[in-house]
């Protein structure tokens, strides 16, 4: 018998072959062929909510090759994505094909490995309905949104914005952030610290001022201002400091848990400074599968789209097998691990892990697969190790310190065993305690006092956010799914409602305009309690809990009753975005030049249209001068979003380079020097005919 066997991506193909017979054709959809129409809505209110699907334009001849090869083929097996995205593909593929729906012809791959191929062929299943009809509500949901209320929005704010029923209460998000800080008021508070030295000890240790006259200095705000410190400063003169009381314990810390979506991409983030996008891009590519040297093309993760903890005895008992050759039975913990799953997560897949933990990240990074897959394994990898072995037990010490009416407290610790941290360490918040390295202390103990200092505080207003905390908020709030989380950032930068400072999301006037608006006539669809229990009526209706068309109705009737009181409400009116000042001048009328948002983006206009129509392209100067023709160097971005150096006179100059424009002179051409490379690279004069370079450390010049 010959089998069809249809995956969504080319890359898997390449993999899944490897462990198929040759009674197997394997071919890729492509991802959907099926799917509503972009120039039209699409949706039968009236006759239940019905979609009026069609296949998808360009994809003719891909269509066209799938039905010819499912006809030469006794069986057709459909292998789309473990998820309701990959349901749904198999299920429009069903109908395209003619197949039986009653037929087991599904099959999931939770792994592109042998095992993890040769599970899911033997176990096919019938398409699961309720996960179609949760992806088809989803869809249908974002359609009603996306076509009912971007035309709202070109009328009373400007044509080409478009509104989403995610992308939407994520801009609120930033927006609200961004009013907090603007309305946040600072207070001033002060704390007082002791720089100590131990009876034979040459190292200092600090100690804070914790209470006064017995009473505990709970709130940082109990020292409000200078006066109130210089007191207690002058009360201390000529005190002695003696340690009152020891506190010792053993503190056992845990590893984190594997990761899931959400953790990953914010660990990415934290630690190697990747977008959302790029690191699901490079967990795709990992999960689809690499060449690795002597083994082929092999799925090195599990799916990496998944907010479960769970993870498989095999997979634990492998982890223990690494554990105990690299490290020693010391290294194993006293039980197995369990990881808590939250309340509201799909527990379809396991956490993201690696599928073979023999596999090891210098045998990846040997195989040359590319900087980000090696780098995204190697976190993945050292998270899930880590995740099985045993804790760190850390050697605690509290040290209570009496001085005239005031007490101290020092804290610190030592590790006692280093159990998981021998592998690996959650990155922690910028804003976490560091704890002190105390010195051998006992009771009784006087101490001499190296410095006594108030110290001045100011309350901080809560940070913008970045795509870490951004993620970490969708998380916890409930808003999008796993899947959701890096298009939904991809899409409020890309359509300018917000904009990146450095690593942080800001919104533009555009963003706050629109969120004013959507605030004032579409409360619900920019409220978080009402999106999150939209995603958890799509569990529901995922489970068979709920009639996804009900789900539907309910929703279209509040927004469709919204959505005309807001046009009754905004009738003739229209909502100003506010231009951006600039200190640039016009060349054209000598009026100022001030930054709007058009369609593709930020540009400079003057301020006197429509009188002056003159625009210019927003140019960011890189510093230094072109080594073809002295102009100006500017920073540019590639379509993808990746920055090059070019000449300020293209196309008249060609000059371009990946390599970043330093304040260094060549010394042989006084022509600008460029860095290549990292911190071992080097620096490179592009003069014509110089060829002077410097390797960074160098004592010389070249």
């Amino acid at each position: 018998m010959k089998s069809l066997v249809i995956v969504e991506s080319p890359t898997k193909v390449h993999t899944i072959k490897r462990y198929l017979s040759a009674d197997y054709e394997v071919v890729a959809s492509m991802g959907h062929l099926i799917d509503l129409p972009k120039s039209r809505f699409g949706v039968n209110v009236e006759n239940g909510f019905e979609p009026q699907y069609i296949e998808i334009k360009g994809k003719e001849a891909l269509i066209k090759d799938i039905k010819s090869k499912a006809k030469k083929c006794d069986r057709v097996l459909l292998a789309g994505d473990p998820d309701r995205e990959g349901e749904a593909i198999s299920w429009h593929l069903a109908k395209l094909l003619k197949l039986d729906m009653s037929d087991k012809n599904r099959v999931t791959f939770n792994e592109i490995t042998a095992s993890g191929i040769k599970h899911g062929m033997e176990n096919p299943r019938t398409i699961d309905e309720n996960l179609v009809n949760a992806q088809q509500t989803r869809r249908i949901l974002d359609r009603i949104v996306g076509y009912k209320l971007s035309p709202f929005l070109w009328k009373k704010v400007r044509r080409g914005l478009s509104a989403g029923r995610v992308q939407s209460v994520a801009v609120r998000m930033i927006v609200d952030r961004e009013e907090e800080i603007r309305s946040f008021v600072s207070q001033e508070y002060w704390s007082i610290e002791a720089k100590l030295l131990a009876p034979g000890s040459r190292k200092q240790f600090v100690a804070k001022l914790s209470s006064v006259n017995g009473e505990k200095l709970e709130d940082k705000m109990a020292l409000p201002d200078k006066e109130s410190v210089d007191k207690i400063l002058a009360s201390l003169e000529g005190a002695v400091y003696e340690v009152e009381k020891i506190k010792k314990s053993v503190h056992r810390k845990s590893p984190a848990a594997p990761f899931i979506t959400s953790t990953l991409q914010q660990e990415a983030s934290k630690r190697m400074g990747f977008q959302s996008r790029r690191t699901m891009k490079a967990a795709q590519e990992l999960y689809e599968g690499v060449d690795i040297k002597g083994e082929g093309a092999i799925g090195l993760i599990t799916y990496m789209r998944t907010d479960s903890l769970r993870i498989s005895d095999e997979a634990r008992e492998a982890a223990y097998n690494f554990i105990r050759a690299k490290y020693g039975d010391k290294y194993l913990p006293d039980a197995p691990r369990k990881f808590k799953t939250k309340g509201n997560a799909q527990d379809a897949h396991e956490a993201i892990r690696p599928t073979r933990p023999d596999i090891t990240p210098e045998i990846v990074k040997e195989s040359g697969v590319t900087s980000d897959q090696y780098k995204l394994y190697k976190l993945i990898w050292e998270r899930f190790i880590a995740s099985q072995m045993a804790n760190c037990l850390m050697d605690t010490v509290s040290a209570d310190i009496k001085a005239g009416n005031c007490g101290f407290k020092a804290s610190g610790y030592s590790v006692k065993f280093d159990g998981f941290t021998a592998l690996y360490e959650e990155t922690k918040d910028e804003d976490e305690e560091k704890k002190n390295e105390l010195p051998p202390l006992k009771q009784g103990d006087v101490l001499k006092l190296k410095s006594l200092d108030g110290n001045q505080h100011f309350t901080q207003p809560p940070p913008r956010y970045t795509e870490a905390t951004l993620v970490k908020a969708f998380e916890e709030n409930g808003i999008g799914r796993p899947s959701t989380y890096a298009p939904t950032i991809t899409t409020i930068l890309a359509r300018s409602y917000v904009e990146r400072d450095g690593k942080q999301l800001k919104p533009t006037s555009l963003g706050e305009v629109t969120t004013s608006l959507m605030k004032e006539h579409f409360d619900d669809i920019v409220d978080v309690k009402f999106t999150a229990g939209l995603e958890t009526d799509l569990d529901d209706i995922e489970i068979g809990k709920k009639n996804w068309t009900a789900t539907l109705e309910k929703f279209y009737n509040g927004f469709s009753s919204d959505l005309t009181k807001a046009e009754e409400a905004m009738e003739g009116k229209r909502v100003k975005v506010p231009d951006e000042a600039t200190d640039q001048i016009c060349e054209v009328c000598g009026k100022p030049l001030v930054i709007k948002i058009g369609k593709f983006g930020k540009f400079l206009a003057c301020s006197g249209f429509p009188e002056c129509t003159n625009t210019k392209k927003i140019v960011t100067e890189a510093g230094g001068k072109c080594p073809y023709c002295g102009k100006k160097i500017l920073l540019k971005k590639t379509k993808k979003g990746k920055k090059y150096y070019g000449c300020e006179n293209n196309p008249s100059c060609t000059f371009m380079t990946w390599d970043v424009p330093t304040k260094e002179s060549c010394p042989k051409c006084q022509s600008t020097l460029f860095k290549k490379g990292g911190k071992m690279g080097k620096l490179i004069c592009y003069k014509q005919d110089c060829g002077y370079e410097k390797q960074l450390g160098d004592s010389d010049e070249g």
